[in-house]
């Protein structure tokens, strides 16, 4: 597979925990950094014929702060430039609220079939302490616009263990999340990140979370209810109904090969892992030149690579194939992580059969540890 991942970095609010590279819209030369990103993808697919792309990302920031024109400018360029198979997921992140049915039928018309919406929690007092600008009615009328439009592979995210939620909060969520009869949902627990307005409250004491225990529940509960409900939990965080899983996100935790495009964005391919300036200015200045944006890029070595292919794949519910680890490494699995896999299955956080080793459901809770031990 091979699979696109493009960068739109611009925000109407910007989030209190949100440490992925954004600005804030107001006073941003929008319309240039459009210019330059479809620069960068023609400089791109000008010097190597690409292969045939599965998947296609469009994330941020806030890919729908782009209005009309620009978003039309933007896909009709990556039609042009990307040769994207028949069937091929093209996704677009969204807020509640941006997506007017101006904007939904522009993409549509331009052959987006994937929208990932960011709800993160149905109490709007929790919303405003959060820094979201989106109230729960929002979330109601995109779902509706979407589907007046057509347009009705969507998923939301979800947050939890936020400050001051109780589990009575996030059950009420969850209910109103799955009232929505969606085919894909995603939920996530908070994660504190450097540079956030989140840590720096944290960091002054001021930022109340709910318990260790609090959070396990919520956590359970969301895996039992996401079952109930014939979403099936193929990834720690994601559940789908049969068919719905993000594919663009499995390549990820596939540890396969995808092109990075924008401001900050990060690619891998070949033996190469990459990445693009993240500061508009800097990302901007070198395609003004006609140079590539890249910051960085590194060869990574045979090891790395197979830490990388356990601690993601073990994300997956399916977990690692044996098979397929030995094929795209010359190497059996179990010789290169004995310790490891010997130590978290004793622990009871994997299980192991002839053809994998994967997570098992108290695992899941647990997920980081496991992946610890493989680095």
């Amino acid at each position: 597979m091979s699979s696109v991942y493009i960068h739109i970095p611009f925000c109407e609010h910007i989030c209190y925990y949100c440490d992925f590279n954004k600005v804030f819209l107001e006073g941003q030369p929008v319309d240039r950094y459009v210019d330059l990103l479809i620069r960068e993808m023609e400089m791109v697919t000008g010097k190597q014929e690409l292969e045939p792309i599965d998947t296609v990302f469009v994330g941020g920031g806030t890919p729908t702060t782009l209005n009309e024109k620009q978003l039309a400018r933007l896909c009709t360029a990556i039609h042009r430039l990307l040769p994207l198979r028949e069937n091929a997921e093209f996704s677009f992140e969204a807020n509640p609220g941006d997506l007017s049915l101006e904007k939904i039928q522009v993409l549509k018309d331009h052959g987006v079939n994937r929208i990932s919406m960011g709800v993160q929690s149905f109490n709007n007092e929790l919303l405003k302490k959060i820094g979201r600008i989106h109230t729960t009615k929002d979330v109601y009328q995109s779902v509706d616009n979407l589907r007046k439009i057509g347009l009705d592979n969507v998923s939301i995210d979800l947050i939890f263990s936020l400050p001051t939620q109780t589990f009575a909060d996030f059950k009420d969520t969850l209910t109103q999340a799955l009232d929505l009869d969606l085919p894909h949902y995603s939920a996530y627990s908070l994660i504190i990140e450097p540079k956030t307005i989140f840590y720096n409250l944290m960091q002054k004491g001021q930022l109340i979370l709910p318990k260790q225990e609090i959070e396990a529940n919520m956590y359970d509960t969301l895996m039992n209810e996401m079952e109930k409900h014939g979403r099936r939990q193929y990834e720690i965080s994601n559940f789908a109904k049969p068919g719905f899983e993000s594919r663009h996100n499995i390549v990820y935790w596939s540890n396969e090969h995808y092109y990075g495009f924008g401001a900050g964005a990060h690619g891998y391919l070949g033996e190469q892992r990459y990445s693009n300036f993240g500061p508009i200015k800097k990302y901007m200045e070198p395609l003004e030149n006609g140079e590539l944006p890249v910051f960085q890029s590194r060869v990574l070595p045979l090891q790395e690579k197979m830490e990388e292919e356990m601690f993601l794949g073990l994300r997956k519910v399916d977990g690692v194939s044996k098979a397929h680890f030995l094929q795209k490494f010359g190497q059996n699995l179990n010789d290169v992580f004995p310790h490891a896999i010997e130590k978290t299955l004793a622990e009871g956080l994997l299980y192991e059969n002839e053809e994998r080793i994967a997570l098992t459901r108290d695992g899941r809770f647990l997920g980081n540890n496991v992946f610890q031990e493989f680095i």
